[in-house]
């Protein structure tokens, strides 16, 4: 993909992505703008499909929906209310942790600094720019494995891993999209351009992309 083609598929993938249901987070963040509820959401969305994450998350907020009311809760009742997210343990020990952290460090209130997010405990790169963006409204760029996978698909960008994609991505992607790259491409990566066999017959974007790694398409 040429650099300037990056404005047209832009544009493409804000119609295309209409029919498909939004990521959970981006839900979530509608719903209430709170970014201590985005971070929780965001970390229990964490290898848990869309559907687990949504049901997990309204379970939790309805005990729930600060620091410190987190903390009156055992993590037996956490574990409960997040059950079955992926390594729904771990993340209510995380959880606990990340609100000792927030009382004890921040007043209580989440940073809106992607350094400052990378010290508590369970949160990425990937969980950070998700809180910064849709918590804050600041500057980031999410990347997770769909924007990774497609980026380098598209041969807009060729990297290794996700980290060196936002890296690249940050030197590359006009700074007006990247509020709304990860929220495009999250729903294009599940339902069209799919890790295997890729749906590419159906594709608008299909002229542009250079295929990279594509093996098998529908």
């Amino acid at each position: 993909m040429r650099d300037q083609d990056i404005h047209a598929c832009i544009r493409t993938l804000k119609r295309e992505i209409r029919r498909w249901k939004e990521p959970v987070v981006g839900v979530v963040a509608k719903a209430s703008r709170d970014p201590f509820q985005i971070l929780i959401s965001t970390v229990l969305s964490l290898r848990t499909k869309d559907q687990t994450t949504a049901d997990a998350s309204a379970r939790l907020f309805r005990l729930a929906t600060t620091p410190t009311a987190m903390l009156a809760l055992s993590r037996r009742a956490i574990e409960r209310a997040i059950y079955p997210v992926g390594f729904y343990r771990t993340k209510a020990r995380h959880i606990q942790e990340i609100c000792r952290d927030l009382l004890a460090r921040y007043g209580g209130r989440v940073p809106d600094e992607i350094e400052a997010l990378l010290t508590l405990k369970g949160v990425g790169r990937k969980t950070a720019n998700l809180v910064v963006t849709l918590g804050f409204r600041k500057p980031g760029i999410c990347v997770d494995i769909h924007v990774h996978r497609i980026s380098n698909r598209w041969g807009y960008i060729r990297t290794r891993t996700p980290a060196q994609s936002e890296e690249a991505l940050r030197r590359k992607l006009p700074p007006r999209y990247w509020m709304i790259y990860n929220d495009l491409l999250v729903p294009f990566g599940q339902n069209l351009c799919t890790p295997v066999s890729p749906h590419c017959s159906e594709c608008q974007l299909a002229a542009s992309c250079e295929r990279v790694g594509v093996k098998t398409s529908r």
